[in-house]
């Protein structure tokens, strides 16, 4: 068992909407897939935008990181999340990649086309669970959930950003009661409902495979990529990017007058004047996220939806580095 915690406070911080809640627990619809074998690390390497190696390296290896599968063109395919489940390097490497369930047989078909005669085993782990952990600030309950998490097979904070809590990794079936006391069974549309409010992109609604650039989702906020680590599938163009230091459009949270049902991925958001200001994602009543120019940010901006127009607003979240929100 791995298990890795951070402090209360630093988490009640980003979560002040939760503030006198107890912690939830958010079931998630996201795959999990074994990577296991002596070359695991080495074959991620090269597919990934972050820098897998330090999850087998010795020491104070991280337990968790966050990536990218980029296509030949620069552009995301799937956003992952990889853990550690070896205790040392003694032990064969074995990792864990956490996906979108939709995408579940073509991540497969995409890793086994580059396995080649690499020491590597792939595949799904259909007896694990996946779930979300946002701490609340009852007396206790969120000091003492790293050590109390005896049946966890992982709990570790979500590598994205510290307002996202935890990640937590139990086995089917498991008392979620038992691993962190006085939690509760959150709806998972609240938890979908948090990350927007905090511009956090997950999966391909958010981030439409072939669409969608590392960069201008903020891959290098969340922790997601190594500029140093060296050749990856798609590193040319994010590099380029990247030393160009010139990047005009970004995810950004958007939050509507009131909710709203059936507003169109891909929708057209606009100025007041009528000018294009970027496109709609996804969300959640009236919450969600959209791609952005930065230079239209602060301005009023709306939507044509069918015969009206709606307003929505825009804004930086507080979780981005100070420099990137000025």
């Amino acid at each position: 068992m791995l298990v890795r915690a951070i402090t209360a406070p630093g988490l009640r911080r980003w979560c002040p909407g939760r503030r006198g809640a107890a912690t939830a627990c958010f079931p998630l619809g996201r795959a999990l897939l074994g990577v296991r074998g002596a070359d695991a690390a080495v074959f991620l390497q090269g597919l990934l935008t972050n820098d897998v190696t330090p999850l087998v390296a010795a020491g104070d290896a991280p337990p968790a990181l966050y990536a990218h599968a980029l296509n030949v063109q620069g552009r995301c395919l799937y956003d992952v999340i990889l853990y550690r489940l070896h205790g040392s390097t003694a032990e064969e490497p074995h990792i864990l990649l956490e996906c979108d369930s939709s995408v579940l047989d073509s991540i497969q078909k995409h890793l086994k086309l580059y396995k080649i005669r690499r020491k590597v085993t792939i595949a799904p782990c259909p007896d694990l669970s996946l779930w979300a952990v946002i701490p609340g600030e009852q007396p206790g309950d969120a000091s003492s959930l790293p050590k109390r998490a005896d049946q966890a097979l992982l709990l570790t904070p979500d590598p994205r950003a510290q307002v996202m809590g935890w990640r937590l990794i139990a086995k089917k079936g498991a008392n979620l009661s038992e691993i962190i006391p006085g939690s509760q069974v959150g709806d998972v549309q609240d938890y979908h409902r948090h990350r927007y409010k905090q511009g956090i992109p997950e999966g391909v609604k958010d981030l439409p495979p072939g669409v969608a650039l590392p960069l201008e989702s903020n891959l290098a906020f969340m922790n997601g990529i190594s500029f140093t680590k060296g050749c990856y599938i798609g590193q040319e163009l994010t590099a380029r990017t990247h030393h160009m230091g010139v990047i005009r459009k970004r995810l950004l949270p958007v939050r509507f007058p009131a909710a709203l049902a059936g507003v169109p991925e891909g929708a057209d958001i606009l100025t007041e004047s009528g000018k294009r200001a970027g496109k709609f994602r996804a969300g959640w009543g009236e919450l969600g996220i959209a791609l952005l120019r930065l230079a239209h940010v602060s301005e009023p901006l709306c939507m044509e939806l069918g015969e009206d127009r709606v307003k929505l607003s825009a804004a930086t979240p507080e979780w981005w580095p100070k420099a990137a929100a000025q």
